[in-house]
């Protein structure tokens, strides 16, 4: 290295002229600073209070406002730690294990039994299993016995639908398990002055810890001792290069060590490190009711309060008017409660999104939560990491800028800077050059090694010494930062080349790319180690990390399905607004400072933080808690949003999205967060993802008409009949109508339809009025009226043609509500036919056949069966003319006051005044009967605690905390590009 010091001609020429010269101004000149992109340094600072009020306990150390452990002198952090580079005694780490808890993430076990019930807790099941209840409880006067038929099919169907519902649970991933596996199982470090291996969970502030090349890093820690090293942390902050470290420099637990070997003082174990903080962000709103639980209860409360009406009117009249008896008027009570819920709904929905998770895991999507599929279907907006999800995560030299300054070509400058990087054991730098050429053979190809310098922190650059074998010369290239660079130069060194370079660099910085300048000089003698005639600047190569090759037409292909996509990086401003303009996103990116004074910057055309955040095209320089804030925010203003991301800082943002996608190659971390995760590069997959949940969105959208209107049909049509001719339905066969329809309707979940172009969205007053309608038409009724007029309504052979007429058109009334046009213009799928065709030949054998005594019916001759056929299938045809007549008046109107709505809306929150922003709505269900959906229901977490069960902890956090989360520890773990030479040598004495 000597001989290297003494080869800088040009650093130690410019004080010589400066000592000869008659005026100062020339040397002030040539004091250049290149500005060029990278990370201003943080000095070192000290406790903001007095070290002796600190106490060695969780509250005191973490408290950023009296002491920040990241960037204080090492000597203050032994101080307060209260221990030295010997480590800690065994007596001493136990007693602090004890005030610091274990180096792991706690999380709270669910009881899978608890979980399996909490199924059954709902009102839709709260109604089925009071049926139940009535059915064998209450059913067993007047010397009969309990309706045993009854009882058991409902309870099928309950266990039915909650086996399905808890299979999926328990399959889904664990976003917490998965950021606490993730950390170092083992960790080597000092106590009693010795150096042993421990579990990781067992470390504790003031531990002192060693780690090497490819050790995973086991906790925050700030290093005593480095040589050489250097830090993968893209898992956790998002960047593209590893960073390199020196003493004193921070570390964050779960980060991975690319080269050298490093001695470290831990700071922070646990839920209070970087990591920790992260997972308690995941998960942190599991109590609320999800989307898909929130138009469930809307939809189970129209029918409740439907089916309530009926049943209160049927007390009145059939005891109170009737004077029934009491087990004659409970059956009829039974016949609404068992007909008229939809306890197949979620079962049915369960199935159509499973089937629909096949369907996309061809795509190479994998779900991970099955109701995320309905979500995706309406998601408005997309938020996209950069790095690897936008990006290749993979450095490259851009040669279309590839700048010369001496007599080499755009591509001898680029073999010349291949000469100088390794060939193996490459750095990022190294591969990206080398990487840069057609064939990578020729980084060595007509040259011979004679000596190779690799990178290091001091002299930040590398340099290669080699013999050419067509000429016989040595010769020698270096490159590196461009500071270290040019002071090397001393050959054909100008005033115009150096302003040349200074532009250029000023230019990729401002720009987002980074510098790398080579330089040559030729040996006249045969010695490697003699000096040369002098290095020469001969080009500057900008690097970045280039978008994927399908990025672009996915991100075109987004909007055109009315998806507005937003950047969200942890990289700086400059490379997102580059990034953004090469894939045509747009370049309204702003620094995520803003969001941590909840006001647009000054001079900006915005009145508000919200109305901001909605029109950029991405945010840079994000932290875990940005992400999260950012999408929490597009969700109080009414969007459903969609986070992709690949690393353990995108896991919170990924939890809280209303679907979080966690890309190929992503961390463990962010795939147990994330709804779905890809199994194949780039984004294109969300595409047919999206285009698959619009397919399957469509299915449930009919199937939820389907269910409405059946469910008006046969409380309205069976209530009517017992009102005008006291008729007395079995409500056992009301049960296997119920169970045929649900066999059919299952093969939705295949069926046939177009994805719509624009987000989908539940209307749901949209469904009640088409089921409404096709309830109020009057083909049934009359006909039921017609027939009850001829003979006594309770005969046996009656009960079964009033089943056999329900049974049919009911079913086919899917066929109207699954189409847009006419029923025969949209061809269902052959799974749905056959189905129909099955339910239908089963329906009519038990029409002709089924003499059941217990139920009161009895088998009817095939004339009746075909009178049925026929009526069904001439009052069937006109009910698609209710369906146009109902877009053309009913929905049409609801569609323009939800317009005029929306526009009135917009203008008062124009007329507001700045400070009032925009108005919000919530995104996620707050009443009380929308949070009885919820699978992890209150009751249920209550009664467990109560008994027993699950009595493990759960990471919280405050407000103010997160506020501080990674304020300073983040902006460490930005530092991934290298920093400006010259602003080192500058700070320097």
């Amino acid at each position: 290295m000597s001989e290297h010091v003494e080869k800088e001609a040009g650093p130690t020429s410019a004080p010589a002229q400066d000592t000869t010269s008659s005026t100062p101004a020339p040397a002030v000149k040539k004091e250049r600073e290149y500005k060029e992109f990278g990370h201003d340094q943080v000095k070192a600072t000290h406790a903001n209070v007095d070290m002796s009020q600190i106490e060695l306990k969780a509250e005191d150390l973490y408290d950023k406002e009296k002491v920040d452990l990241e960037t204080i002198v090492i000597d203050d952090v032994f101080k307060l730690l209260q221990c030295d580079d010997n480590g800690l005694s065994t007596d001493e780490s136990q007693r602090r294990l004890e005030i610091f808890g274990p180096n792991k993430l706690e999380h709270e076990e669910q009881n899978a039994f608890l979980q399996f019930l909490s199924f059954m807790w709902n009102p839709l099941s709260w109604v089925m299993e009071a049926a139940a209840l009535v059915a064998i409880a209450l059913s067993n006067g007047e010397g009969r016995a309990p309706d045993w038929p009854d009882f058991v099919g409902i309870v099928l169907l309950l266990l039915i639908n909650s086996a399905i519902g808890f299979y999926e649970e328990r399959n889904a991933g664990n976003a917490v398990k998965a950021l606490m596996d993730s950390l170092a199982p083992k960790a080597k470090v000092r106590r009693n002055g010795t150096w042993s291996e421990i579990e990781s969970s067992d470390l504790v502030p003031g531990d002192m810890v060693a780690f090497k090349i490819g050790d995973v890093v086991p906790a925050d820690c700030r290093l005593t001792d480095a040589i050489n090293v250097s830090i993968d942390q893209a898992a956790l902050t998002g960047e593209s290069l590893p960073v390199n470290k020196s003493k004193g420099d921070q570390c964050f637990s779960g980060s991975t060590c690319k080269q050298g070997e490093a001695e470290g003082v831990v700071i922070s174990t646990g839920a209070n490190t970087f990591f920790g903080r992260a997972a308690s962000l995941v998960g942190q709103d599991d109590d609320t009711t999800g989307h898909l639980q929130k138009i469930l209860a809307q939809i189970g409360s129209f029918c409740l309060v439907v089916i309530g009406i009926f049943v209160i009117a049927e007390l009145c009249v059939l005891f109170g008017g009737f004077r029934y008896k009491y087990r004659r008027g409970l059956d009829n009570i039974l016949v609404l409660l068992i007909g008229g819920i939809p306890i197949a709904m979620p079962t049915v929905l369960s199935v159509t999104l499973a089937v629909g998770a096949q369907q996309l895991a061809k795509h190479k999507a994998i779900v991970t939560r099955i109701t995320a599929i309905e979500e995706l279907a309406g998601v408005t907006i997309l938020c996209s990491d950069k790095t690897g999800t936008l990006t290749t995560n993979k450095l490259t030299i851009d040669k279309n800028l590839v700048k010369t300054y001496g007599p080499f070509s755009a591509d001898d400058v680029i073999l010349l800077s291949a000469y100088a990087s390794r060939t193996e054991n490459q750095d990022a730098i190294d591969g990206c050059v080398v990487g840069s050429l057609a064939d990578p053979a020729q980084a060595r190809a007509g040259i011979k090694l004679l000596d190779f310098k690799p990178f290091n922190p001091v002299d930040k650059r590398t340099e290669i010494t080699y013999r050419e074998e067509s000429t016989g010369r040595l010769k020698r290239v270096t490159k590196g930062m461009t500071g270290a660079i040019i002071e090397l130069c001393t050959r054909n060194k100008t005033e115009e080349q150096q302003d040349a370079l200074s532009a250029d660099v000023e230019d990729f910085a401002g720009r987002g790319l980074r510098s790398l300048a080579i330089a040559y000089e030729e040996l006249d003698s045969d010695d490697h180690e003699a000096e040369g005639n002098g290095f020469e600047l001969i080009g500057l190569l900008a690097i970045f990390d280039p978008p994927r090759s399908d990025t672009k037409q996915t991100i075109d292909d987004a909007i055109e399905l009315g998806v507005k996509v937003k950047m969200v990086t942890g990289d700086q401003l400059a490379i997102a607004k580059e990034t953004g303009r090469r894939l045509g996103l747009g370049d309204h990116m702003y620094p995520a400072d803003v969001l941590k004074t909840g006001k647009p910057p000054a001079g900006s055309k915005f009145r508000s933080i919200d109305e901001m955040i909605l029109d950029a095209d991405g945010f840079a320089g994000v932290y875990p808690e940005h992400k999260y804030e950012i999408v929490k925010r597009l969700q109080a203003l009414g969007h459903l949003v969609a986070m992709t991301g690949d690393g353990a800082n995108d896991a919170p943002a990924l939890s809280r999205a209303n679907v979080g996608i966690a890309v190929e190659g992503a961390t463990d971390a962010a795939r147990g967060a994330a709804d779905i995760v890809l199994t194949e590069p780039g984004l294109s997959t969300i595409v047919h993802a999206i285009r698959g949940s619009r397919v399957i969105f469509q299915r449930m959208r009919n199937y939820s008409i389907y269910a409405c209107a059946v469910t008006i049909r046969i409380v309205v049509c069976f209530s009517i009949l017992a009102f005008a001719y006291k008729f007395d339905f079995p409500p056992f066969m009301v049960l296997i109508i119920a169970l045929l329809n649900d066999g059919t309707i299952m093969t939705l979940s295949v069926d046939r339809v177009l994805p719509s172009n624009t987000p989908d969205s539940w209307d749901l007053t949209e469904i009640f009025a088409y089921a409404v309608a096709y309830d109020k038409f009057g083909a049934t009724i009359n006909g039921d009226k017609a027939l009850l007029g001829r003979t006594h309504a309770n005969d046996p052979e009656i009960h079964m043609i009033i089943y056999l007429q329900v049974a049919i058109i009911s079913q086919a009334l899917i066929f109207v509500t699954r189409s847009h046009s006419f029923f025969f213009m949209e061809r269902p799928s052959s799974a749905l036919m056959i189905a129909f065709v099955i339910a239908q030949v089963i329906s009519s054998i038990i029409a002709a056949y089924a003499n059941w005594g217990f139920t009161q019916i009895h088998g009817i001759s095939g004339t009746w069966i075909g009178i049925v056929w026929v009526w069904n299938i001439i009052w069937f045809i006109p009910l698609d003319w209710i369906k146009f007549a109902m877009k053309a008046t009913v929905i049409k109107a609801l569609r323009n006051r939800q317009h005029r709505k929306a526009v009135e809306e917009a203008a008062k929150a124009a007329a507001l005044p700045e400070e009032a922003g925009l108005a919000r709505v919530q995104s996620r269900a707050t009443s009380i009967h929308e949070s009885l959906y919820s699978n992890r229901v209150g009751f249920i977490r209550r009664a467990a605690r109560r008994v027993g069960f699950g009595n493990g902890k759960v990471v919280k956090m405050s407000n103010t905390e997160l506020q501080r989360f990674g304020s300073i520890q983040a902006h460490h773990a930005g530092q991934t590009l290298a920093r400006s030479t010259s602003r080192t040598a500058a700070a320097a004495p």
